[in-house]
């Protein structure tokens, strides 16, 4: 694969709402420091290095960037380095971000917000995006209580103008039928990978069905989760790597985009050639037979 000569768009398109986005995007929680994400005493991130990927994302014809207030270290804020980054914005770029969990400035986390604290959260988006609305907001969820009182919060800020889109992450099915009663979702941010259990991939159906983006998260990193890409990679993946002559991460990346034509990739990195491989992944295709021996319960993508 030349990596270097191949953009997003060979990923295919998907819409949030009435936005096209390519359907491999960025996730910006790396871009603000190195090791583990969130930990306090992570050696942040080379300010002009963070700002140079996130310009070459763009060059690559990434135009979707997932991102969250919460998403900063002691030295670094991702909204800000987008900011300075990117600003005046491309009018094809979509911004999705991130309001529920909050950090105080030391770092620790904050109980979730309440349906009051959510404005504040949107407005902390957009002061540090420099925008006047944000694209999309997705509400992050923990546990299984209803999300009427949230969502609704959000469905006011969207009726008000300050948010275009909503979306939701980490929740299940009932959720999604629950927030839909209040007001359109647009796309749904949940952990998925190689092998998925059978509550995720019955999240993923649901929004196939519906035609709602599904936007993955730790695809690449699995179990690792925050820590990174895991090592514990299977025989089969490293085989179909070899034959590709590509890394394991390419493939795990290059599995999520065949789950459907509604799932949408948000690899993260701070690095220019793991930036190029992640991009040139929406070219790769893998077989049927492939993805037969990385999980029997594929679905084909469009």
């Amino acid at each position: 694969m030349t990596s270097q000569t191949i953009t997003a768009a060979a990923s295919g398109t998907w819409k949030l709402g009435e936005l096209t986005v390519n359907r491999l995007g960025f996730g910006a929680m790396r871009l603000t420091q190195h090791g583990e994400a969130f930990e306090a005493d992570a050696v942040p991130r080379d300010r002009d290095q963070a700002i140079g990927v996130l310009r070459r994302a763009v060059e690559l014809g990434v135009n979707h960037i997932d991102t969250a207030a919460f998403y900063f270290s002691s030295l670094r804020c991702a909204n800000e380095l987008i900011n300075r980054a990117l600003a005046p914005y491309p009018d094809d770029l979509v911004i999705t971000t991130k309001v529920g969990p909050g950090r105080d400035p030391a770092g620790r986390w904050l109980p979730h917000a309440t349906p009051a604290q959510l404005r504040g959260q949107v407005e902390e988006n957009l002061r540090r995006l420099g925008r006047d609305h944000l694209d999309v907001v997705n509400l992050r969820i923990v546990g299984t209580a209803s999300v009427a009182e949230r969502f609704g919060a959000l469905a006011e800020l969207r009726e008000a103008g300050l948010i275009r889109h909503l979306g939701l992450s980490n929740v299940r099915p009932h959720h999604l039928a629950e927030a839909q009663s209040i007001a359109p979702v647009v796309c749904v941010q949940n952990m998925y990978g190689i092998g998925a259990s059978p509550e995720q991939k019955e999240s993923l159906g649901i929004c196939g069905e519906q035609r709602i983006a599904f936007v993955p998260f730790y695809s690449i990193a699995g179990t690792g989760r925050t820590a990174g890409a895991t090592t514990d990679h299977s025989e089969q993946v490293h085989a179909i790597a070899r034959a590709h002559g590509v890394s394991t991460a390419q493939i795990r990346l290059a599995w999520t985009l065949h789950q459907g034509s509604h799932v949408l990739a948000i690899p993260g990195t701070g690095d220019l050639d793991h930036l190029a491989q992640n991009v040139a992944v929406g070219s790769l295709r893998l077989s049927d037979e492939e993805l037969a021996s990385l999980d029997p319960d594929h679905h084909e993508t469009a």
